[in-house]
């Protein structure tokens, strides 16, 4: 993980811990939802992926699925972690499609967007 994630907050208030290696996420593909102090970075929710999660995505106009080798990308299967634009999960959320969540590895920007209440709802890491 980069140094600046490492100084970079989760939605509890904590550090930032890593998303996932394996499939390798996050804008910097390096494994973290991290902003690196840039604005405009919004993959920042980690989440846990499911196929219907998946399916809805893709008929939303993204496909998670599809490998692209040009961006290093292997396509996503159920269970993979990965780094989420926000937007995408908002929609998600609104849809009640939306992926069970990694609170301490997602970006405590994801607050300006949606609330604590409504994370923990779907999180992973508090059942």
């Amino acid at each position: 993980m980069s140094e600046a994630a490492h100084s970079e907050k989760n939605v509890l208030g904590g550090t930032l811990l890593a998303c996932s290696y394996a499939p390798l996420t996050g804008y910097y593909r390096d494994g973290c939802c991290a902003t690196r102090a840039k604005s405009g970075v919004a993959h920042l929710v980690c989440v846990k992926v499911t196929e219907p999660f998946l399916q809805f995505s893709r008929e939303r106009g993204n496909d998670l699925i599809t490998p692209r080798p040009e961006l290093r990308f292997r396509g996503l299967k159920p269970g993979d972690r990965w780094c989420l634009h926000v937007l995408r999960f908002v929609e998600a959320l609104e849809a009640d499609m939306a992926p069970q969540v990694i609170l301490a590895s997602t970006h405590a920007n994801v607050l300006r967007f949606v609330p604590l209440e409504a994370l923990k709802r779907c999180a992973l890491d508090l059942q």
